[in-house]
């Protein structure tokens, strides 16, 4: 036993030193990992009496983003997030975790519910951005997305958002105007993929690695540009080696932080969120 614990302890330590050297795109390959938890295993382990809201009233449901009402430890909640599947068939079902125009339709259906009952919505963000197929585009995919942006930076309720896995582009965005935005230790944030960045400034996707570190994707380069609030600590070696860990811990700060937040007015969260995104865009330019 003894034997074990110290093979144990000195496997965590090398884990803990391999992971504080690791660069921007050796996380962009953490915050990819197949066992990384997707919103499905947080709502599972977070939310009780879980209601889920279908469709987008208009012209279908998307799988991609998936949301409805609940209760994490007592408190009343709207939560929604990005699913992108855990094996092949789950993914296809998912189209892996990039939501079409009725995904952030929904969205806006389940913010809408969340003021009318008055109570906090959490949202988990894990996408590679939205799905940029022809069907979509048809449907009014930027349309979509943009009303998603406008109704969370007008929410008359305390809005939390949780950057779990990958934040790729509008497709994050749409979910993630929140009075407070957490981001966990070695997920990812970005306007566009790393390969995406490297195919359009160099011609050639293999720069992918010095489009990550160019970009600032981290979440402590995002702590340090005021784009996220507060970084959630991950298990050593990553949220997959210890998934059950990572929910509870996500679960502790969110209701932390929804509490915070329900002691504000509903004047007072959205003048304080206007402000931060309004700054942020400051910042950037600046910059």
């Amino acid at each position: 036993m003894r034997e074990a614990d110290a093979i144990r302890k000195k496997s965590d330590s090398q884990l803990q030193l391999i992971y504080s050297k690791i660069g921007p795109w050796e996380k962009t390959q953490v915050a990819r990992h197949p066992l990384r938890p997707h919103f499905s295993q947080y709502c599972q382990g977070l939310i009780s009496h879980y209601t889920p809201l279908s469709g987008d009233r208009k012209f279908g449901d998307d799988n991609a983003l998936l949301g409805g009402l609940g209760k994490i430890r007592g408190r009343s909640v709207v939560v929604m997030g990005h699913e992108k599947g855990k094996d092949t068939q789950s993914r296809i079902q998912h189209n892996f975790g990039m939501a079409n125009p009725e995904g952030y339709r929904k969205a806006v259906r389940l913010m809408e519910l969340a003021e009318r009952f008055s109570i906090p919505v959490l949202s988990f963000v894990d996408t590679a951005g939205a799905y940029p197929g022809r069907g979509a585009e048809e449907r009014g995919q930027a349309e979509a997305i943009a009303r998603s942006i406008d109704k969370g930076l007008s929410l008359k309720v305390p809005f939390l958002s949780v950057i779990a896995g990958e934040g790729g582009s509008g497709g994050a965005v749409a979910i993630a105007t929140a009075d407070s935005v957490m981001m966990l230790e070695h997920s990812i944030y970005s306007v566009i993929s790393p390969e995406g960045c490297a195919s359009i400034l160099w011609r050639d996707g293999t720069k992918a690695k010095d489009a990550a570190k160019a970009m600032k994707i981290t979440a402590p380069d995002l702590k340090d540009l005021g784009i996220i609030d507060t970084i959630i600590k991950e298990p050593i070696g990553g949220a997959h080696r210890d998934p059950a860990q990572m929910i509870k811990t996500v679960g502790d700060m969110a209701v932390k932080e929804i509490d915070r937040l329900s002691r504000m007015s509903p004047n007072v969260l959205i003048k304080a969120r206007r402000a931060k995104f309004l700054e942020i865009g400051r910042s950037l330019l600046s910059n």
